[in-house]
């Protein structure tokens, strides 16, 4: 299994070596937000042998981060176990004071990826509209991209799956009330998903309430192979080819 997007952060988790036992038999992608994480996520690729990263600058510090912050992305991009940018995108939930901040730093970011060819792993929340529009008009026709946990609808999905995107599912695809992600999940071919937990958030069913963390990822698993009527072990088997390819992993692994 292949969680293509975690965060193992020290502050998260009373035992992050457990976390990643946990996990030994398995690969995990960790994800930056916060420039401040930078250090930490490298040093965590640099001494696990299963644990690769994407690396960014989240829109919630488009306010606060620096020059320095992005050259220090930019220094790592090279690194062969970073293998994208991100999460990186607008998010409109709290504030939309700073759209036009949130924009220049995905821009910025978008640019990034053209130069160094990584996949862009995408965080957009009450912005899909303006999310989808800057890919379109920034981004390189063949630079990949994915949606980390996907909220759009089904229609939005088939216009992204054109900008060769595709869709992180996580634990809400078990929650008892999700009806467009099930929906989703159902209509579009298997090849377009990739599994994540976004731990420690968003856990599954049956944990829902506790901390989230990578193993967790069965569930999601669990649920795609309940709702496309398909084995459990082909939903393995074609997601983790899937993050191969969308990822550029096959010679890293």
């Amino acid at each position: 299994m292949i969680d293509t997007h975690c965060h193992l952060n020290k502050e998260d988790y009373d035992d992050v070596n457990k976390i990643i036992e946990n996990m030994k038999d398995n690969i995990m992608i960790i994800s930056t937000a916060s420039p401040e994480d930078l250090d930490e996520v490298i040093n965590l690729i640099e001494n696990n042998k299963n644990i690769y990263a994407t690396i960014g600058i989240h829109p919630e510090f488009a306010d606060t981060y620096t020059k320095e912050d992005l050259d220090q992305i930019e220094k790592y991009l090279t690194h062969p176990k970073v293998v994208g940018i991100g999460e990186i995108g607008l998010d409109y939930h709290y504030t939309k004071e700073n759209k036009e901040k949130q924009q220049e730093l995905f821009k910025k970011q978008i640019k990034l990826a053209n130069k160094y060819k990584k996949t862009i792993v995408i965080h957009t929340r009450d912005a899909m509209l303006d999310t989808y529009n800057i890919l379109k008009e920034e981004k390189d026709k063949d630079i990949k991209c994915n949606f980390h946990c996907y909220s759009g609808s089904l229609e939005t999905a088939k216009e992204i799956i054109k900008l060769n995107g595709t869709f992180g599912i996580g634990g809400v695809l078990t929650f008892k009330n999700e009806k467009k992600l099930k929906e989703i999940v159902k209509e579009l071919d298997l090849k377009y998903f990739l599994l994540e937990t976004d731990s420690p958030y968003l856990t599954p069913e049956p944990f829902r309430g506790q901390k989230n963390e990578p193993k967790n990822i069965e569930y999601v698993a669990k649920k795609i192979a309940e709702i496309k009527e398909i084995p459990y072990e082909k939903v393995l088997e074609e997601t983790t080819q899937n993050a191969i390819r969308q990822f550029d992993m096959k010679n890293s692994l």
